[in-house]
């Protein structure tokens, strides 16, 4: 049976209940039981999904139950991208075993789990087990039951084809001639198993820890291409040789500037390593090198920026072959010269305070090597020393500040100075200046990675590959992470003009100035279309509330079906910013 509607000219057409049959020649033939004109159109309508199989369900909540609810909206951001740039298909590559396709759907899974809730391996188990998800992140990608070890085996998989991912994203996003970017940071452990974990230099201010150090290959726009973890207590030049290596035996590239900052790239790993490999630099000298060229009848003289902030000056005799690009912020000059009073002051008075103790007649420092000690803590904690001229004797100590050497240090307040290899015809100056200002972006990657979205620490690994592997599933989160907010600028607090704002500038040694549609932005917290503007996790947690519901009929127990809910008006700008349609995500 079916129904079918037949036009009666100019009446309203006719709804009629009809069966097919064959005639006695064998022939198909229609006939009608029933004239369904008169009934209402939802009742019509309910009849003719009833013929076409479906179950009618009544409009009392006992007739419609929500089996489960998990949060989706964020999910199909993370996991669209993903599929978006082609990152899955570019760590599966060649491999089509059951075995490599179930450890590729589980490194996805957690990469994603890191965009949407840094959590332990053993925390992920429970996001995306099928009893215990918190994400339709486990249905999505059909993972089903998920134990344990199959997290851990995974990240091994993962880690044995680490150099083939990086080769595939420096083909990708490199090429010869192109700018690398190039830095180092360090996160600390809380346990002592890990036979990399060492004590060095903490960027994390935690001298008390253990810690790990990794270096991160960025492109000039702040990329991830590819990282590398060093022992602890690796000081920040020695890793430079592996990645000169990297960059020119892997990656393929015959070409290209690496920018580092004056820790990394230094006058020996220039020598040694960039020369040799036949690399350009841009880098920025150290204070000692700036006060040498500033020295009398040196080329660094104040004079040259009387009526501008830039200046090319060349020192054969230091830096031969090299071009040395002079820069003077007045705003950071102003900067240092208020830190370097405010610091002294504050030592001033701590000295005060020795002082007027000793003036005391029931004084129990006493002794000049007591009082050294105690004043030498003083000075160290601010690094004032240089600056000071101390006097200690038995009950005794006084001071003054050095003002010849405070004087000749605020010469050179607000001055750094570019040292380059890249000829001008291929680089001017402006250009390497912002080249090496551009360095901010590899801290930016840093500080996502580290605090603000992936929470790289704690480390909860204990051997050498698994930490390895850990850092490199967070690059590639990161990775990830990074396109995603390209796409959502619009709807993020990011200055979506920025370009246009650096080319309006009159010198690239000045601070940028924020657009006025990012003004706009923090002013209102709305864009241009009127939509509400939030940070990235923000935006990333009210995507989760589009939720991918499991109904179920209580009529019929096993007849189940996936509805999502209605997406907001901010959703729906999301998913077309990322060009996804978060119910086809799968």
């Amino acid at each position: 049976m079916f129904i079918e509607t037949v036009p009666n000219r100019d009446s309203p057409p006719a709804v009629l209940l009809r069966e097919s049959y064959r005639d006695e020649q064998g022939r198909s033939q229609k006939r009608t039981l029933a004239n369904l004109s008169k009934l209402p159109r939802d009742v019509i309508d309910t009849l003719r999904a009833v013929l076409k199989g479906a179950t009618v369900v009544g409009t009392s909540p006992q007739e419609l139950e929500v089996e489960r609810s998990l949060p989706h909206g964020h999910v199909a951001a993370a996991l669209g991208m993903i599929r978006k740039i082609g990152l899955d298909r570019l760590i599966l590559s060649a491999s089509r075993d059951a075995a490599s396709r179930r450890s590729c759907d589980l490194v996805l899974a957690m990469m994603v789990d890191r965009l949407i809730a840094p959590r332990s391996k053993l925390g992920f188990v429970r996001a995306v087990d099928e009893e215990t998800a918190s994400s339709s992140l486990g249905a999505v990608l059909r993972l089903g039951r998920v134990k344990e070890r199959e997290a851990y085996e995974a990240l091994d998989w993962l880690l044995e084809r680490q150099g083939r991912i990086e080769n595939s994203l420096a083909r990708r996003h490199l090429e010869d001639g192109v700018l690398v970017l190039y830095d180092v940071s360090s996160s600390y452990f809380e346990g002592r198993c890990c036979p990399l974990a060492r004590y060095g230099h903490s960027r994390d201010h935690r001298k008390d820890r253990p810690q790990i150090v990794y270096g991160l290959i960025c492109t000039r726009e702040g990329l991830p291409i590819a990282v590398e973890v060093f022992d602890g207590n690796t000081a920040d030049p020695s890793t430079l040789s592996a990645q000169v290596e990297k960059v020119k035996d892997r990656f393929g590239i015959s070409r290209a500037v690496v920018v580092g900052d004056r820790g990394m790239i230094t006058s020996a790993r220039i020598r040694d390593e960039l020369m040799p490999a036949n690399l350009d630099w841009i880098t920025c000298l150290r204070a000692p090198a700036v006060q040498a060229l500033a020295a009398e009848n040196g080329p660094l003289q104040l004079s040259l920026f009387d009526d501008r902030d830039l200046a090319e000056i060349s020192a054969p005799d230091m830096f031969p072959g090299e071009r040395l690009i002079v820069c003077r912020n007045h705003d950071l000059a102003t900067e240092r010269a208020r830190k370097r009073e405010d610091l002294s002051i504050a030592t001033e008075r701590e000295l005060g305070r020795i002082e007027a103790q000793l003036r005391r007649n029931s004084a129990a420092l006493r002794d000049a090597a007591e009082i050294g000690l105690a004043v030498g803590a003083i000075l160290n904690k601010r690094k004032v020393a240089k600056h000071f001229v101390v006097t200690i004797r038995d009950g005794h100590l006084s001071w003054h500040r050095r003002l010849d050497q405070i004087e000749a240090e605020a010469r050179l307040d607000g001055i750094y100075v570019i040292r380059t290899s890249v000829p001008a015809e291929h680089l001017n100056a402006a250009e390497a200046v912002q080249a090496y200002k551009d360095l901010s972006r590899v801290e930016r990657a840093f500080r996502y990675l580290k605090s603000v979205d992936l929470d790289i620490r704690p480390i909860r690994h204990w051997t050498a590959d698994r930490v390895r592997a850990h850092v490199f599933l967070c690059m590639l989160a990161y990775h990830v992470e990074w396109h995603l907010r390209q796409a959502l600028a619009p709807l993020l607090f990011h200055d979506t003009a920025l370009a246009a704002a650096k080319a309006e500038r009159t010198s690239p040694v000045a601070a940028t100035e924020p657009s006025d549609d990012a003004k706009a932005k923090k002013a209102t917290k709305r864009s241009a279309e009127g939509q509400p503007v939030m940070s990235f996790a923000d935006l990333l947690a009210h995507l989760g509330t589009f939720v991918r519901n499991t109904m179920r009929v209580p009529a019929r127990p096993n007849h189940r079906f996936t509805l999502h809910s209605t997406a907001t008006t901010l959703q729906e700008a999301a998913f077309e910013l990322l060009g996804l349609h978060p119910v086809r995500v799968q």
